[in-house]
Protein backbone atom coordinates (compact mmCIF):
# COMPACT_ATOMS: atom_id res chain seq x y z
CA UNK A 1 0.00 0.00 0.00
CA UNK A 2 1.20 3.28 -1.35
CA UNK A 3 2.20 5.83 1.68
CA UNK A 4 -0.20 8.58 -1.10
CA UNK A 5 -2.91 6.12 -1.50
CA UNK A 6 -6.32 6.87 -0.52
CA UNK A 7 -7.13 3.33 0.41
CA UNK A 8 -7.83 2.57 3.70
CA UNK A 9 -6.83 -0.42 6.41
CA UNK A 10 -8.70 -2.80 6.09
CA UNK A 11 -6.54 -6.28 6.55
CA UNK A 12 -4.14 -6.53 9.36
CA UNK A 13 -2.66 -9.89 9.17
CA UNK A 14 -0.56 -10.73 12.70
CA UNK A 15 2.51 -12.82 11.87
CA UNK A 16 3.21 -15.38 14.84
CA UNK A 17 1.79 -16.16 18.06
CA UNK A 18 2.78 -16.56 21.43
CA UNK A 19 2.29 -13.96 24.23
CA UNK A 20 3.20 -10.96 21.88
CA UNK A 21 0.74 -12.33 18.88
CA UNK A 22 -2.10 -13.19 21.07
CA UNK A 23 -1.63 -9.97 23.50
CA UNK A 24 -1.65 -7.77 19.96
CA UNK A 25 -4.66 -10.03 18.64
CA UNK A 26 -6.98 -9.31 21.58
CA UNK A 27 -6.44 -5.71 21.85
CA UNK A 28 -6.56 -4.96 18.38
CA UNK A 29 -10.19 -7.13 18.27
CA UNK A 30 -10.99 -4.99 21.34
CA UNK A 31 -9.73 -1.52 20.42
CA UNK A 32 -11.05 -2.09 16.94
CA UNK A 33 -14.49 -3.31 16.93
CA UNK A 34 -17.17 -1.94 15.34
CA UNK A 35 -14.78 -0.58 12.68
CA UNK A 36 -14.51 -3.09 10.22
CA UNK A 37 -11.07 -4.12 10.28
CA UNK A 38 -10.53 -7.84 9.31
CA UNK A 39 -7.77 -9.18 11.80
CA UNK A 40 -5.85 -12.59 11.13
CA UNK A 41 -3.75 -14.17 13.11
CA UNK A 42 -1.47 -16.90 11.14
CA UNK A 43 1.14 -19.35 13.77
CA UNK A 44 2.37 -22.51 13.36
CA UNK A 45 2.53 -25.53 16.03
CA UNK A 46 5.51 -26.65 14.41
CA UNK A 47 7.34 -23.38 15.83
CA UNK A 48 7.86 -23.24 19.19
CA UNK A 49 7.79 -20.23 21.37
CA UNK A 50 10.04 -19.27 23.99
CA UNK A 51 8.02 -19.07 26.79
CA UNK A 52 9.97 -18.13 29.78
CA UNK A 53 8.11 -14.88 30.54
CA UNK A 54 6.12 -15.90 32.96
CA UNK A 55 6.69 -12.64 35.20
CA UNK A 56 5.10 -9.28 34.64
CA UNK A 57 4.88 -5.71 35.88
CA UNK A 58 1.32 -3.47 37.22
CA UNK A 59 0.63 -2.65 34.02
CA UNK A 60 -0.31 -5.97 32.89
CA UNK A 61 -3.84 -5.26 35.43
CA UNK A 62 -4.40 -2.09 33.01
CA UNK A 63 -4.16 -4.63 29.97
CA UNK A 64 -6.81 -6.82 31.47
CA UNK A 65 -9.58 -4.75 32.88
CA UNK A 66 -9.00 -2.59 29.44
CA UNK A 67 -10.19 -6.06 28.08
CA UNK A 68 -12.72 -6.72 30.85
CA UNK A 69 -11.19 -9.87 31.85
CA UNK A 70 -12.29 -11.42 35.14
CA UNK A 71 -9.19 -11.23 37.69
CA UNK A 72 -10.28 -14.22 39.37
CA UNK A 73 -11.04 -15.89 36.49
CA UNK A 74 -7.30 -14.65 34.77
CA UNK A 75 -6.02 -16.37 37.73
CA UNK A 76 -7.31 -19.77 37.95
CA UNK A 77 -6.97 -20.17 34.38
CA UNK A 78 -3.16 -19.60 33.83
CA UNK A 79 -2.17 -20.76 37.42
CA UNK A 80 -1.45 -17.27 38.17
CA UNK A 81 0.19 -15.85 41.32
CA UNK A 82 0.31 -12.38 42.49
CA UNK A 83 3.82 -10.34 42.49
CA UNK A 84 4.29 -7.74 45.19
CA UNK A 85 8.25 -6.86 43.94
CA UNK A 86 11.46 -8.55 42.67
CA UNK A 87 13.92 -9.59 45.82
CA UNK A 88 17.84 -9.43 44.30
CA UNK A 89 20.20 -11.67 45.96
CA UNK A 90 24.09 -11.08 45.36
CA UNK A 91 24.09 -8.24 43.37
CA UNK A 92 25.89 -5.53 44.96
CA UNK A 93 27.94 -7.69 47.45
CA UNK A 94 27.78 -11.32 47.93
CA UNK A 95 25.83 -12.06 50.45
CA UNK A 96 23.26 -8.75 50.02
CA UNK A 97 19.45 -9.35 49.88
CA UNK A 98 16.61 -6.54 48.61
CA UNK A 99 13.64 -6.36 47.21
CA UNK A 100 12.23 -3.77 44.78
CA UNK A 101 8.83 -3.43 45.78
CA UNK A 102 5.76 -2.17 43.79
CA UNK A 103 5.25 0.63 45.93
CA UNK A 104 6.37 3.50 47.96
CA UNK A 105 8.32 3.37 51.14
CA UNK A 106 6.83 5.19 53.99
CA UNK A 107 3.27 6.99 53.89
CA UNK A 108 1.74 9.56 51.94
CA UNK A 109 2.60 12.60 54.59
CA UNK A 110 2.54 15.35 52.10
CA UNK A 111 6.25 16.04 52.81
CA UNK A 112 9.63 14.63 50.51
CA UNK A 113 9.23 11.16 49.47
CA UNK A 114 10.50 8.63 52.81
CA UNK A 115 13.73 8.01 51.71
CA UNK A 116 15.07 11.72 52.88
CA UNK A 117 13.80 11.40 56.19
CA UNK A 118 15.43 8.03 56.15
CA UNK A 119 18.22 9.48 55.00
CA UNK A 120 17.81 12.56 57.69
CA UNK A 121 17.65 10.00 60.35
CA UNK A 122 21.24 8.38 59.69
CA UNK A 123 19.98 6.23 57.18
CA UNK A 124 21.27 2.75 56.71
CA UNK A 125 23.63 2.70 59.69
CA UNK A 126 21.71 4.17 62.02
CA UNK A 127 18.15 3.11 60.92
CA UNK A 128 18.85 -0.53 59.19
CA UNK A 129 17.51 -1.26 55.53
CA UNK A 130 14.69 1.11 54.43
CA UNK A 131 12.83 -2.25 53.53
CA UNK A 132 11.48 -1.61 57.17
CA UNK A 133 9.02 1.31 55.82
CA UNK A 134 7.71 -1.21 52.75
CA UNK A 135 4.11 -2.45 52.84
CA UNK A 136 3.84 -4.51 50.01
CA UNK A 137 7.86 -6.11 51.04
CA UNK A 138 6.52 -6.76 54.73
CA UNK A 139 3.37 -8.76 52.73
CA UNK A 140 6.02 -10.42 50.49
CA UNK A 141 8.05 -11.64 53.44
CA UNK A 142 5.11 -13.07 55.37
CA UNK A 143 3.19 -14.52 51.91
CA UNK A 144 0.29 -12.21 52.57
CA UNK A 145 -1.87 -10.21 50.29
CA UNK A 146 -4.47 -8.52 49.87
CA UNK A 147 -5.41 -6.17 47.00
CA UNK A 148 -4.35 -1.90 47.83
CA UNK A 149 -7.12 0.13 49.24
CA UNK A 150 -8.81 3.15 47.18
CA UNK A 151 -8.68 5.20 50.22
CA UNK A 152 -6.53 8.34 49.58
CA UNK A 153 -4.21 8.62 51.89
CA UNK A 154 -4.33 5.13 53.33
CA UNK A 155 -1.23 2.87 54.16
CA UNK A 156 -2.94 -0.02 52.68
CA UNK A 157 -3.05 2.47 49.33
CA UNK A 158 0.97 2.78 48.92
CA UNK A 159 1.43 -0.40 46.63
CA UNK A 160 0.16 -2.42 43.53
CA UNK A 161 0.60 -5.91 42.20
CA UNK A 162 1.37 -7.80 39.29
CA UNK A 163 1.10 -11.66 38.21
CA UNK A 164 3.26 -14.47 38.00
CA UNK A 165 1.86 -17.04 35.66
CA UNK A 166 2.36 -19.75 32.85
CA UNK A 167 2.73 -17.83 29.57
CA UNK A 168 1.28 -20.52 27.36
CA UNK A 169 -1.88 -20.74 28.97
CA UNK A 170 -2.12 -17.02 28.66
CA UNK A 171 -1.72 -16.98 24.92
CA UNK A 172 -4.74 -19.49 25.36
CA UNK A 173 -6.76 -17.66 27.15
CA UNK A 174 -6.30 -14.54 24.83
CA UNK A 175 -6.70 -16.48 21.61
CA UNK A 176 -10.06 -17.42 22.58
CA UNK A 177 -10.73 -13.93 23.40
CA UNK A 178 -9.78 -12.77 20.35
CA UNK A 179 -11.05 -15.62 17.82
CA UNK A 180 -14.56 -14.75 20.13
CA UNK A 181 -14.35 -11.13 18.68
CA UNK A 182 -13.73 -12.47 14.67
CA UNK A 183 -10.02 -12.80 14.70
CA UNK A 184 -9.28 -15.23 11.96
CA UNK A 185 -6.45 -18.13 12.77
CA UNK A 186 -4.70 -19.77 10.41
CA UNK A 187 -2.49 -23.05 11.20
CA UNK A 188 0.51 -23.28 8.88
CA UNK A 189 4.31 -22.16 8.13
CA UNK A 190 5.18 -18.51 6.43
CA UNK A 191 7.41 -19.56 3.43
CA UNK A 192 8.05 -16.48 1.77
CA UNK A 193 6.86 -12.57 1.87
CA UNK A 194 6.50 -10.26 -0.73
CA UNK A 195 7.50 -7.12 -0.72
CA UNK A 196 5.90 -3.94 -3.29
CA UNK A 197 8.83 -3.24 -5.57
CA UNK A 198 7.93 0.58 -5.88
CA UNK A 199 7.20 1.07 -2.45
CA UNK A 200 8.85 -1.30 -0.65
CA UNK A 201 5.81 -2.49 1.54
CA UNK A 202 4.78 -6.10 2.43
CA UNK A 203 2.01 -6.89 0.32
CA UNK A 204 1.50 -11.06 0.93
CA UNK A 205 2.63 -14.19 2.71
CA UNK A 206 2.71 -17.29 1.33
CA UNK A 207 2.53 -20.45 3.43
CA UNK A 208 3.62 -23.49 3.01
CA UNK A 209 0.43 -25.07 1.68
CA UNK A 210 0.94 -22.38 -0.97
CA UNK A 211 -1.99 -20.11 0.26
CA UNK A 212 -1.04 -16.48 -0.09
CA UNK A 213 -2.42 -14.31 2.62
CA UNK A 214 -2.59 -10.85 1.60
CA UNK A 215 -2.76 -7.60 4.12
CA UNK A 216 -2.75 -3.78 4.79
CA UNK A 217 -0.67 -4.14 7.68
CA UNK A 218 1.17 -6.48 9.11
CA UNK A 219 2.03 -7.06 12.68
CA UNK A 220 5.50 -9.12 12.86
CA UNK A 221 5.59 -11.08 16.37
CA UNK A 222 7.38 -13.73 14.52
CA UNK A 223 9.92 -13.87 17.58
CA UNK A 224 13.90 -13.69 17.27
CA UNK A 225 13.57 -13.93 13.65
CA UNK A 226 11.99 -10.94 12.43
CA UNK A 227 10.28 -12.76 9.53
CA UNK A 228 8.88 -9.16 7.85
CA UNK A 229 10.56 -6.48 9.86
CA UNK A 230 14.30 -8.24 9.49
CA UNK A 231 14.25 -10.77 7.23
CA UNK A 232 12.34 -9.51 4.75
CA UNK A 233 12.49 -5.29 5.43
CA UNK A 234 16.32 -5.44 6.38
CA UNK A 235 15.35 -2.61 8.93
CA UNK A 236 18.66 -3.04 11.53
CA UNK A 237 19.14 -3.73 14.64
CA UNK A 238 20.97 -1.15 17.90
CA UNK A 239 23.27 -3.61 19.25
CA UNK A 240 23.29 -3.01 23.44
CA UNK A 241 25.63 -5.62 23.95
CA UNK A 242 28.39 -3.16 25.13
CA UNK A 243 25.94 -2.21 28.62
CA UNK A 244 24.31 -5.55 28.94
CA UNK A 245 26.52 -8.38 28.16
CA UNK A 246 24.42 -11.33 28.48
CA UNK A 247 23.40 -13.49 25.77
CA UNK A 248 22.28 -16.75 27.09
CA UNK A 249 19.40 -18.34 28.97
CA UNK A 250 18.35 -21.41 29.87
CA UNK A 251 14.97 -22.19 31.27
CA UNK A 252 13.91 -25.15 32.52
CA UNK A 253 10.81 -25.63 35.46
CA UNK A 254 10.44 -27.79 38.60
CA UNK A 255 8.35 -29.30 40.90
CA UNK A 256 6.72 -26.73 43.35
CA UNK A 257 7.82 -26.07 47.27
CA UNK A 258 5.61 -25.58 49.94
CA UNK A 259 6.37 -21.67 50.01
CA UNK A 260 4.70 -19.72 47.77
CA UNK A 261 6.09 -16.14 47.81
CA UNK A 262 4.38 -13.34 46.06
CA UNK A 263 7.48 -11.96 44.17
CA UNK A 264 9.89 -13.16 41.66
CA UNK A 265 13.47 -13.75 42.94
CA UNK A 266 16.83 -12.52 40.85
CA UNK A 267 19.93 -14.17 42.46
CA UNK A 268 23.25 -12.83 40.96
CA UNK A 269 25.68 -15.65 40.04
CA UNK A 270 29.28 -15.27 38.39
CA UNK A 271 28.36 -14.05 35.06
CA UNK A 272 25.07 -13.83 35.14
CA UNK A 273 22.07 -14.17 37.22
CA UNK A 274 19.56 -16.63 38.57
CA UNK A 275 15.42 -16.36 38.34
CA UNK A 276 12.87 -18.17 40.07
CA UNK A 277 9.24 -17.67 39.60
CA UNK A 278 6.62 -19.42 41.68
CA UNK A 279 3.18 -20.44 39.70
CA UNK A 280 0.58 -22.40 41.67
CA UNK A 281 1.26 -25.75 39.94
CA UNK A 282 5.39 -25.24 39.17
CA UNK A 283 7.92 -22.96 39.15
CA UNK A 284 9.74 -21.19 36.46
CA UNK A 285 13.62 -21.19 36.76
CA UNK A 286 16.24 -19.63 34.75
CA UNK A 287 19.92 -18.67 33.91
CA UNK A 288 20.72 -15.58 32.25
CA UNK A 289 24.26 -15.24 31.59
CA UNK A 290 27.58 -14.52 29.61
CA UNK A 291 28.65 -16.57 27.44
CA UNK A 292 32.07 -14.58 27.27
CA UNK A 293 32.79 -15.00 30.73
CA UNK A 294 31.26 -18.69 31.33
CA UNK A 295 30.76 -21.62 28.94
CA UNK A 296 27.06 -23.60 28.40
CA UNK A 297 28.10 -26.39 30.79
CA UNK A 298 29.10 -24.21 33.93
CA UNK A 299 25.94 -22.22 33.15
CA UNK A 300 23.50 -24.87 33.50
CA UNK A 301 24.94 -26.80 36.44
CA UNK A 302 24.84 -23.41 38.54
CA UNK A 303 20.82 -23.78 37.17
CA UNK A 304 20.27 -27.25 38.38
CA UNK A 305 21.70 -26.64 41.31
CA UNK A 306 19.58 -23.09 42.42
CA UNK A 307 16.56 -25.21 41.64
CA UNK A 308 14.35 -26.58 45.09
CA UNK A 309 12.22 -29.01 43.14
CA UNK A 310 12.39 -32.19 40.76
CA UNK A 311 13.06 -30.48 37.34
CA UNK A 312 10.12 -31.01 35.04
CA UNK A 313 11.47 -31.02 31.32
CA UNK A 314 14.66 -30.87 30.13
CA UNK A 315 16.57 -27.63 29.71
CA UNK A 316 15.26 -24.79 26.88
CA UNK A 317 18.37 -22.85 25.79
CA UNK A 318 18.18 -19.37 24.15
CA UNK A 319 20.57 -16.97 22.01
CA UNK A 320 19.90 -13.41 22.15
CA UNK A 321 21.56 -9.95 21.57
CA UNK A 322 20.15 -6.97 23.75
CA UNK A 323 18.71 -3.96 21.71
CA UNK A 324 15.86 -3.35 19.42
CA UNK A 325 14.81 -2.80 15.97
CA UNK A 326 16.23 0.77 14.45
CA UNK A 327 12.47 0.97 13.28
CA UNK A 328 9.68 -1.00 15.26
CA UNK A 329 7.12 0.63 12.66
CA UNK A 330 8.90 0.51 9.36
CA UNK A 331 6.83 1.13 6.60
CA UNK A 332 3.46 -1.01 6.56
CA UNK A 333 5.05 -3.34 9.38
CA UNK A 334 4.59 -3.29 13.09
CA UNK A 335 7.26 -5.20 15.06
CA UNK A 336 5.95 -6.73 17.99
CA UNK A 337 7.68 -8.63 21.28
CA UNK A 338 11.21 -10.14 20.55
CA UNK A 339 10.79 -9.09 16.35
CA UNK A 340 11.12 -5.98 18.14
CA UNK A 341 13.65 -6.64 20.30
CA UNK A 342 15.16 -7.52 23.90
CA UNK A 343 16.08 -6.61 26.62
CA UNK A 344 17.20 -9.49 29.26
CA UNK A 345 14.04 -10.41 31.54
CA UNK A 346 15.37 -9.12 35.07
CA UNK A 347 13.29 -6.67 35.85
CA UNK A 348 10.05 -8.63 34.00
CA UNK A 349 9.45 -5.86 31.39
CA UNK A 350 8.72 -8.21 27.98
CA UNK A 351 5.72 -8.43 28.45
CA UNK A 352 5.17 -4.72 29.31
CA UNK A 353 6.57 -3.76 26.01
CA UNK A 354 4.03 -5.81 24.18
CA UNK A 355 1.59 -4.14 25.78
CA UNK A 356 2.92 -1.05 25.58
CA UNK A 357 3.40 -1.55 21.61
CA UNK A 358 -0.44 -2.52 21.61
CA UNK A 359 -1.81 0.18 23.12
CA UNK A 360 0.53 2.42 21.20
CA UNK A 361 -0.49 0.80 17.50
CA UNK A 362 -4.23 1.46 18.67
CA UNK A 363 -3.81 5.14 19.37
CA UNK A 364 -1.77 5.87 16.09
CA UNK A 365 -3.66 3.31 14.00
CA UNK A 366 -3.16 3.88 10.54
CA UNK A 367 -5.91 5.01 8.30
CA UNK A 368 -3.61 4.36 4.54
CA UNK A 369 -3.55 8.18 4.08
CA UNK A 370 -0.44 9.57 5.12
CA UNK A 371 0.91 7.63 8.00
CA UNK A 372 3.94 8.88 8.54
CA UNK A 373 3.65 11.14 11.11
CA UNK A 374 2.12 8.24 13.14
CA UNK A 375 4.79 5.64 11.93
CA UNK A 376 7.46 8.46 13.85
CA UNK A 377 5.68 9.29 16.98
CA UNK A 378 5.35 5.52 17.27
CA UNK A 379 9.31 4.89 16.66
CA UNK A 380 9.94 7.71 19.43
CA UNK A 381 7.41 6.63 21.37
CA UNK A 382 9.03 2.75 21.53
CA UNK A 383 12.17 3.65 21.71
CA UNK A 384 12.16 6.04 24.79
CA UNK A 385 10.52 2.62 26.26
CA UNK A 386 13.70 0.18 25.54
CA UNK A 387 16.31 3.25 26.14
CA UNK A 388 14.63 3.90 29.49
CA UNK A 389 14.33 0.45 30.65
CA UNK A 390 17.66 -0.40 29.04
CA UNK A 391 19.32 2.23 31.82
CA UNK A 392 17.24 0.63 34.52
CA UNK A 393 18.57 -2.81 33.75
CA UNK A 394 22.01 -1.58 33.33
CA UNK A 395 22.21 0.26 37.06
CA UNK A 396 21.77 -3.51 38.50
CA UNK A 397 25.01 -4.56 36.93
CA UNK A 398 26.71 -1.11 37.44
CA UNK A 399 25.86 -0.46 41.09
CA UNK A 400 27.69 -3.33 42.18
CA UNK A 401 30.88 -3.65 44.41
CA UNK A 402 31.77 -6.97 43.07
CA UNK A 403 35.30 -7.60 41.39
CA UNK A 404 35.34 -11.08 42.62
CA UNK A 405 34.78 -12.40 38.62
CA UNK A 406 35.95 -11.06 35.75
CA UNK A 407 32.23 -10.45 34.82
CA UNK A 408 31.16 -8.09 37.57
CA UNK A 409 34.90 -6.31 37.15
CA UNK A 410 33.33 -5.77 33.93
CA UNK A 411 29.98 -4.37 34.57
CA UNK A 412 31.51 -2.62 37.11
CA UNK A 413 34.30 -0.70 35.60
CA UNK A 414 32.46 -0.38 31.92
CA UNK A 415 31.30 3.14 30.97
CA UNK A 416 27.33 3.72 30.60
CA UNK A 417 25.14 5.70 29.07
CA UNK A 418 24.96 9.28 29.72
CA UNK A 419 21.37 9.10 30.38
CA UNK A 420 22.56 6.86 32.98
CA UNK A 421 25.65 8.39 34.21
CA UNK A 422 23.41 12.28 34.84
CA UNK A 423 20.64 10.12 36.26
CA UNK A 424 23.10 8.23 39.12
CA UNK A 425 24.72 11.59 39.63
CA UNK A 426 21.58 13.18 40.88
CA UNK A 427 20.99 10.62 43.11
CA UNK A 428 24.59 10.38 44.85
CA UNK A 429 24.67 14.02 45.26
CA UNK A 430 21.13 14.67 46.75
CA UNK A 431 19.11 11.46 46.36
CA UNK A 432 16.25 13.04 43.90
CA UNK A 433 14.98 10.70 41.35
CA UNK A 434 15.57 11.80 37.52
CA UNK A 435 11.99 12.80 36.77
CA UNK A 436 10.01 11.93 33.76
CA UNK A 437 6.07 11.55 32.63
CA UNK A 438 5.96 8.67 30.81
CA UNK A 439 8.13 5.07 31.71
CA UNK A 440 7.33 1.93 33.38
CA UNK A 441 9.73 2.52 36.34
CA UNK A 442 9.32 5.55 38.34
CA UNK A 443 10.87 7.11 41.79
CA UNK A 444 10.25 4.75 43.95
CA UNK A 445 11.69 1.61 41.82
CA UNK A 446 14.80 3.37 40.95
CA UNK A 447 15.07 4.62 45.25
CA UNK A 448 14.58 0.61 45.37
CA UNK A 449 17.62 -0.13 43.02
CA UNK A 450 20.05 2.61 44.10
CA UNK A 451 19.74 1.72 47.88
CA UNK A 452 19.23 -1.82 47.73
CA UNK A 453 23.00 -1.45 45.62
CA UNK A 454 24.35 0.65 48.45
CA UNK A 455 24.51 3.74 46.48
CA UNK A 456 23.83 6.55 49.49
CA UNK A 457 23.43 9.87 49.00
CA UNK A 458 25.31 12.57 50.13
CA UNK A 459 22.74 14.86 51.18
CA UNK A 460 18.85 14.63 51.49
CA UNK A 461 16.12 16.80 50.56
CA UNK A 462 16.25 20.00 52.92
CA UNK A 463 12.54 19.80 53.35
CA UNK A 464 12.94 16.59 55.42
CA UNK A 465 14.06 19.35 58.25
CA UNK A 466 10.52 20.85 58.55
CA UNK A 467 9.51 18.29 61.02
CA UNK A 468 11.31 17.87 64.67
CA UNK A 469 14.07 15.35 64.39
CA UNK A 470 12.56 14.02 67.75
CA UNK A 471 8.99 13.69 65.88
CA UNK A 472 10.54 12.10 62.75
CA UNK A 473 12.22 9.96 64.76
CA UNK A 474 9.17 8.77 66.67
CA UNK A 475 6.93 8.55 63.47
CA UNK A 476 9.57 6.56 61.62
CA UNK A 477 9.37 4.14 64.69
CA UNK A 478 5.73 3.90 64.81
CA UNK A 479 5.10 3.56 61.41
CA UNK A 480 7.34 0.63 60.99
CA UNK A 481 5.50 -1.23 63.33
CA UNK A 482 2.36 -0.49 61.59
CA UNK A 483 3.55 -2.06 58.75
CA UNK A 484 4.51 -5.01 60.27
CA UNK A 485 1.60 -5.91 62.15
CA UNK A 486 -1.03 -4.52 58.81
CA UNK A 487 0.81 -7.42 56.74
CA UNK A 488 0.83 -10.11 59.67
CA UNK A 489 -3.41 -9.26 59.36
CA UNK A 490 -4.08 -9.90 55.90
CA UNK A 491 -4.88 -13.06 54.26
CA UNK A 492 -1.98 -15.49 52.65
CA UNK A 493 -1.04 -15.34 49.64
CA UNK A 494 -1.73 -19.20 48.65
CA UNK A 495 -5.24 -18.73 50.26
CA UNK A 496 -5.82 -15.70 48.21
CA UNK A 497 -5.22 -16.95 44.82
CA UNK A 498 -6.44 -20.36 45.46
CA UNK A 499 -3.31 -22.74 44.92
CA UNK A 500 -3.39 -26.18 46.18
CA UNK A 501 -0.11 -27.11 48.85
CA UNK A 502 2.57 -29.22 47.34
CA UNK A 503 3.42 -32.54 47.31
CA UNK A 504 6.43 -34.42 46.31
CA UNK A 505 7.08 -33.89 42.80
CA UNK A 506 3.73 -32.95 42.05
CA UNK A 507 3.34 -31.24 38.33
CA UNK A 508 -0.06 -30.71 38.19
Amino acid sequence: MSDNSDSKVRRVLIVGGGTAGWMTAAALSHGLRGTGVRIELVESEAIGTVGVGESTVPHIRYFNQTLGIDEAGFIARTRATIKLGIEFRNWAREGDAYIHPFGAYGEPDGGPDFHHQWLRLGGPETMGPIDQWSLPIAMAKAERFAPPSDEPGALASTYSYAYQFDAALYARYLREFAEARGVARTEGRILDVALDPETGDASSVTLESGRRIEADLFVDCSGFRGLIIEQAMKTGYEDWSRWLPCDRAIAIPSASTDALPPYTRASATEAGWVWRIPLQHRVGNGHVYASAFMDDARAEGLLMTALEGEALAPPNRLRFLAGKRKLQWNRNCVAIGLASGFLEPLESTSIHLIQAAAGYLLDLFPTGDGDEAARDEFNRTMAMEYERVRDFLILHYHATERDDTPFWNHVRTMEIPDSLASKMALFRERGSVAGYEHGVFLEPSWVAVYLGQRIIPARHDLAALAVPEAHARERARALKDEIAALAMRLPLHRDRVGAPRATAGSAA
